[in-house]
């Protein structure tokens, strides 16, 4: 009986399509430690990215930037980049711990 729910392989390619702007990298044709690595601190991106688009909901326009149509625009962007600075520089520690995880799932052929 299924209950609907996507398999784990299929949620984690779902988002590591969106934290990719749609290119999902196969983790079971990563070559090397160094890309799993870029992998795993993409998904770390998005997902500081994410958390730092709610952290900001509640921001008014009377900040810093002045507020307005051209910073609601922009915002996602900039959450975007900030994302990927902290994920380079070590971020919450995720891309370690996945970057280990993809080349354990790659050495067990993708069945783990």
């Amino acid at each position: 009986m299924t209950t609907g729910m996507p398999s784990a392989d299929a949620q984690l390619a779902q988002v590591l399509s969106s934290a990719s702007g749609g290119r999902t990298p196969d983790i079971r044709q990563v070559a090397n430690e160094a890309e799993a690595r870029q992998v795993a601190e993409e998904f770390e991106a998005f997902f500081l990215s994410q958390m730092l688009e709610q952290m900001f909901t509640g921001v008014g326009d009377d900040n810093p930037f002045g507020g307005g149509s051209g910073e609601r625009a922009f915002r996602g962007l900039l959450n975007e980049e900030y994302a990927k600075v902290m994920a380079r520089a070590g971020g919450l520690g995720l891309s370690d711990n996945l970057t280990t995880e993809i080349l354990r799932y790659q050495e067990a052929g993708g069945d783990a």
